[in-house]
């Protein structure tokens, strides 16, 4: 099954990115253990704009791999419509992440994971590498974002 539209232009291609990163609640998070073991899961998220920003337990195996590796890759929508974020994690405690992190994650997940306990970290992604496509015809062009910068051509 195939799309008969025309490929978006780039400048589409990013409005429509920065669209979902705002709209959307949950996103698939891959990590990989320092041995190499990889692990994917979804989680919820926060877009403020220039970074992620997701929460989950020390204890389990994505926030262990956040924790220990400091890159992370990111994606959006099924395999039809893809967007694929490469970045770079910081952890912080409940103590260190930002008000207006910790607010926004709250307004838009319902969830206030401040008070979920010390368990938790927060981990902030900063974009490095941005791709995105709407099946086959836009396949060419999908490389939106390269070491943090939005690309223009």
């Amino acid at each position: 099954m195939t799309n008969e539209t025309a490929p978006r232009d780039r400048a589409q291609r990013i409005k429509d990115v920065r669209r979902r990163l705002e709209r959307e609640t949950d996103l698939w998070v891959a990590s990989a253990s320092p041995d190499g073991v990889p692990y994917l899961v979804p989680l919820s998220f926060l877009w403020d704009g220039r970074d992620v920003w997701l929460v989950t337990r020390l204890t389990n195996p994505t926030g262990r791999n956040l924790a220990a590796n400091p890159r992370t890759r990111l994606a959006l929508g099924d395999t039809r419509d893809v967007v694929l974020l490469d970045g770079e994690v910081t952890p912080y405690t409940h103590d260190e992440v930002p008000v207006q992190a910790a607010d926004g994650f709250h307004a838009k997940t319902g969830w206030d994971a401040r008070r979920s306990g010390p368990a938790y970290r927060w981990f902030r992604v900063r974009p490095t590498d941005l791709q995105a496509w709407h099946e086959e015809p836009e396949l060419a062009g999908r490389q939106l974002m390269t070491d943090g910068v939005w690309t223009d051509a």
